[in-house]
């Protein structure tokens, strides 16, 4: 087999604050500009993606892909809490209008690592609180947005902070401290509480994770009464395996990172999946990738065969069709993320073969991006972008996908 369904999704992915620019209401903000920031640099202007969006998003067009997943900014809708602003909603209102007028399915996601920094300061998503705010604000931005939306994620990657809470204590991180001293800096100058302070990659993974998992039940209700279209979340998902002895860690972590939150979006109408590599378990501990093996720029093992694994994962567990909503590679050379990318695909089409419901595949990332606590040095885009010219170029890694997605297969 080496074509895919009719009407199979093929895109690229971004997320509002690593390419808009500018996202000065958010916590990572204050976060990346503290003198002693846990950041490598700050995201400042990014890809300008706030007002260049039009001409990226007729050049996905012309490259041959036929669906956008970003997201709007929650930091720049509701910047204090109660106040929504009708000029960011507008904004994002045309920024998917610019997708409809270019023939781009437009795949809006309602939360994405960032959030305003009156929610942090306050307990963010460790706050029982979190739920009933974030249904609030998917309640306003769906009222202005919801009848042009074609797919609506809610959450990304919502097992996200268990995981890397897990990963943290599962190697047996003790750290210098430089970590705890941020989360404190950033609550002194904020005048929030250093209790209370509870940003979402660095806070507390087991105190949030059910705060998440309900916030996406009473989101996806609240979406769903304005979105005709789909509407689901999105979760992290690597290949867990385990070397002898390392079985019962593993499947505890699977557990924990994976299972609850695929078991909790069971009657959904589809399930994102975003996979990057695998994750292997010894006895006590998580190993590093194999002596020799391939690393990408991140740090992860080269191993595009993950992805079928956590396909045929998510479609076990949630019983919802599987949409790939972010898959690539940080990587300075394009072939290796041909590659990279072409093995992924052929694991795809092994899960269709066996009867998977799949129903999309969307590229990390469309540009070379701002990525979080590494900055600007990784490349995960298919088009490079001239830090000081803001000069889009689409590398050969962008031709060769978009004409794979324009013959729906792969040769």
């Amino acid at each position: 087999m080496s074509r895919f369904p009719d009407g199979f999704l093929w895109g690229t992915a971004t997320a509002a604050h690593q390419v808009e620019g500018g996202n000065t209401s958010s916590d990572l903000w204050l976060m990346e500009m503290m003198k002693d920031s846990l950041f490598a640099e700050p995201s400042g202007d990014a890809c300008d993606h706030y007002h260049l969006y039009d001409r990226d998003i007729a050049m996905l067009k012309a490259l041959g892909f036929g669906v956008y997943r970003f997201s709007i900014e929650w930091a720049r809708i509701e910047p204090e809490e109660g106040f929504f602003s009708a000029a960011a909603l507008d904004h994002y209102r045309r920024m998917i209008a610019s997708c409809l007028a270019h023939g781009i399915v437009p795949m809006v996601t309602f939360h994405h690592f960032t959030a305003p920094l009156w929610f942090t300061r306050d307990g963010g998503w460790e706050d029982a609180s979190s739920v009933d705010r974030f249904a609030r604000y998917c309640e306003k931005a769906a009222r202005a947005l919801g009848d042009v939306v074609d797919y609506a994620c809610t959450i990304n990657e919502a097992n996200i902070p268990i995981m890397v809470t897990m990963m943290r204590e599962a190697v047996g991180i003790r750290g210098s401290g430089r970590r705890e001293r941020a989360l404190e800096e950033a609550a002194r100058l904020c005048g929030g509480a250093v209790a209370k302070f509870a940003p979402y990659l660095s806070g507390n993974g087991h105190a949030a994770a059910p705060n998440l998992i309900a916030a996406h039940r009473k989101s996806y209700d609240v979406l769903k009464a304005h979105i005709d279209g789909p509407v689901g979340m999105t979760v992290a998902l690597n290949e867990f395996q385990a070397v002898e002895g390392g079985e019962a860690l593993r499947d505890m972590a699977d557990q924990a990172i994976n299972g609850q939150f695929l078991e909790s979006l069971k009657g959904d109408d589809f399930v994102g999946v975003q996979t990057y590599t695998r994750v292997r378990f010894a006895k006590d501990t998580v190993l590093p990738p194999p002596d020799g093996a391939e690393r990408t720029q991140m740090g992860y093992e080269f191993y595009p065969e993950a992805l079928e694994a956590t396909i045929r994962q998510a479609a076990r567990v949630s019983h919802c069709p599987v949409i790939v909503t972010e898959n690539g590679i940080g990587t300075e050379d394009d072939t290796r993320r041909i590659e990279y990318t072409r093995r992924a695909l052929e694991g795809c089409l092994r899960a269709l073969e066996d009867g998977v419901d799949l129903r999309g595949y969307i590229h990390w990332s469309m540009l070379d991006n701002y990525e979080w606590l590494e900055g600007y040095r990784p490349k995960f885009g298919l088009v490079e972008v001239d830090r000081a010219t803001q000069a889009r170029r689409p590398k050969p890694s962008a031709y060769w996908l978009g004409e794979v997605a324009k013959g729906n297969g792969l040769d």
